[in-house]
């Protein structure tokens, strides 16, 4: 275990473990309560996955646990998989837990074959509408509950449903008479018999079920809320109204606090005294959790195999959300994550998580941010996350079963609004028209039809569409080329042959060739992430035809990191659209000024050379950076 764990940082990695458990916990609680497995499964989730991707991943300092994404999907695999099986989510459970675990089987195979290397490549127009889709299907789905609304406690929407509900409990008297060999059609004695004692109490049942079902999709919840607007229970609102006030305004006060746990904490203790008959979220089982050995016990291939394209998509968004998570981690540490390893932890972390009960997950970028801000340098910081959390279900579960739902719907709705991709939505005016058609075709689809589609179709629209314009495209590459060591290396161009030996001594100069596109994003990042001591860079885009938000994206952060080194840059060439894009998304002039964007390489020469000739004028341009 000596190479696993490193304890040199150990105090500030107790203090980032301890910092991103308390901002975990809330989450945990509300996503797990999200679906029908209940709160436990949400803490459960959040405590091993923390622990054990932390231990086998690639990333040291990602906190990790059930997402908004992992959990709008995992909605609806528990959703289709308890109305498959009559109902019962006890009959479910196994079948559930399994499409979880075999998730994380699926990501253990993706990280063995290197898969995490090319999740870069995905673009960002599908992410974003990926992403804004999510934040809006928790917020629809939350809405009528922030009401204190429940469609299967109301009987007008129960009765719409009872003609459904008959015929699947018909449906079942026939199933079972099949498989017991009475279902003949010269008699039908016993089907009447079973039919004539059904109740109306097991009719209003099953209608609750489907009813209760049925509100959870987007659509259900969005037909339910003119009933939901006749019928609030306003002390569920107030404490939602309360919850969701105290997660933003606390947030102005300070930020050395969890704004989500002073919410969960201050509204739980407030209505536990002052109000009555609120409705609490599911109980939390006491003591440590337990094995799931059914998984294995029950285990039927047959009623498995219609699920498992669930378990692979969950596979696949959960290493798309935690590559983006450790992407942020590297930019924050300067360090340099491994993404097959970090697959084959969150995997780990994901079959163990499905075994003990727990939702699946990935890595958190909220929580891995505050676990860094808080000191966090290495895995055990994650790993001491996940004990808290499950000290938290031993010692307390009984005071947290006493937690008001609509704490938690409140704070869903913070997670909602704060999942949406607001950048990518106010790009949509500077996008292309291909680009803003698939951002919110992604969008639409991921709300109203199906998270997997929406992913899909995208992927494919996008490879399309850049197909296309590479076809249009002469330059079919980017290269980039350094001036100081042109003479070794590379060739110059041909109007930098006349450059003085005192300039080509101080400025580096970036040769960009082609389009930037979403699959350069990385690529640029890096390049310009090692350029040794230096002041001045020069990037030459006369030939850059066109640049897509990816692009643009991984331009504003390579440019960020440089003027962080007091590295003053100066853009040549930019054609109009180019230069439009770097206006619209403020690159100029917040990182580059106004005065450092030449139409021509020929002024920027003239500039360069009264730059590096007046004494003094270097250091003040290298001033205003700062």
């Amino acid at each position: 275990m000596k190479k696993l764990l490193d304890f040199k940082y150990l105090k500030s990695d107790a203090f980032g473990g301890l910092t991103a458990g308390i901002v975990a916990l809330p989450l945990a609680l509300a996503f797990g309560e999200q679906t029908e497995l209940g709160a436990a499964a949400g803490l459960y989730g959040a405590a091993l996955i923390a622990f054990f991707a932390a231990l086998f991943g690639g990333t040291p300092t990602q906190i990790s646990g059930p997402t908004a994404p992992m959990t709008a999907l995992s909605m609806l695999v528990i959703g289709g998989l308890v109305q498959a099986y009559e109902g019962s989510l006890e009959k479910a459970l196994p079948v559930i837990l399994m499409v979880f675990m075999l998730a994380g089987v699926f990501q253990i195979i993706l990280g063995m074959v290197r898969a995490g290397t090319y999740i870069k490549y995905i673009p960002y127009t599908v992410i974003s509408g990926f992403m804004t889709g999510i934040g809006v299907i928790i917020i629809l789905t939350q809405l009528p509950l922030a009401f204190g609304y429940s469609a299967s406690d109301d009987m007008k929407i129960v009765e719409k449903f009872k003609p459904h509900a008959e015929e699947l409990i018909l449906d079942r008297i026939l199933k079972d008479e099949a498989e017991d060999g009475i279902l003949v059609l010269e008699e039908f004695k016993e089907t009447i018999s079973r039919a004539e004692n059904v109740t109306q109490e097991e009719i209003n049942k099953e209608a609750r079920i489907l009813a209760r079902n049925d509100s959870k999709t987007v659509l259900g919840s969005v037909m339910c809320l003119p009933r939901a607007l006749q019928n609030i229970d306003w002390k569920e609102l107030v404490l939602c109204l309360i919850t969701i006030a105290i997660v933003f305004g606390f947030k102005k006060i300070t930020t050395a606090v969890p704004s989500t746990l002073v919410a969960l904490l201050a509204v739980s203790i407030g209505a536990y005294f002052f109000v009555d008959n609120y409705n609490p979220i599911s109980a939390i089982p006491e003591g440590i959790p337990l094995p799931h050995f059914e998984v294995f016990t029950e285990f039927n291939l047959f009623e498995l195999l219609p699920f498992v394209k669930f378990s692979l998509f969950l596979a696949l968004l959960g290493a798309i959300d935690s590559l983006l998570t450790s992407v942020v981690a590297d930019n924050m540490t300067k360090t340099q994550h491994k993404p097959n390893k970090e697959l084959v932890g969150q995997g780990i972390g994901n079959m163990i998580a499905g075994f003990f009960g727990g939702l699946p997950g990935a890595g958190a970028t909220i929580r891995t941010v505050v676990n860094i801000q808080a000191g966090g340098k290495t895995r055990l910081s994650g790993m001491i996350t996940g004990m808290l959390l499950v000290l938290i279900v031993v010692a307390l579960a009984p005071l947290a079963s006493m937690i008001p739902a609509s704490v938690l719907v409140g704070i869903l709705i913070t997670v909602g609004i704060g999942v949406i991709d607001y950048k990518g939505l106010r790009a949509l005016k500077i996008m292309n028209y291909s680009e803003s058609f698939i951002l919110l075709l992604v969008l639409v689809v991921t709300v109203f039809y199906d998270l997997i589609a929406a992913v899909g179709i995208g992927l494919v629209l996008a490879s399309v569409v850049f197909m296309k314009r590479m076809s249009d495209l002469s330059e079919e590459e980017v290269t980039v080329y350094d001036l100081s060591h042109a003479k070794e290396k590379e060739p110059v161009w041909e109007d930098e042959t006349s450059i003085p030996d005192d300039i080509r001594e101080k400025v580096v100069f970036k040769h960009l060739s082609g389009p930037m596109f979403f699959g350069f994003a990385t690529h640029f990042k890096n390049l310009l992430s090692d350029l040794g001591d230096l002041h001045v860079v020069v990037i030459r885009m006369k030939k850059v035809p066109f640049i897509d938000q990816s692009g643009i994206n991984a331009l504003e952060a390579s440019l960020e990191d440089l003027r962080a080194q007091g590295v003053l840059v100066v853009i040549t060439g930019p054609n109009e659209e180019v230069c439009g894009k770097m206006m619209a998304m403020n690159i100029i002039p917040k990182l580059v000024s106004e005065n450092h964007v030449f139409k021509d390489f020929s002024s920027c020469k003239v500039w360069l050379k009264e730059l590096l000739s007046e004494e003094g004028k270097l250091d003040a341009e290298l001033a205003l950076l700062n």
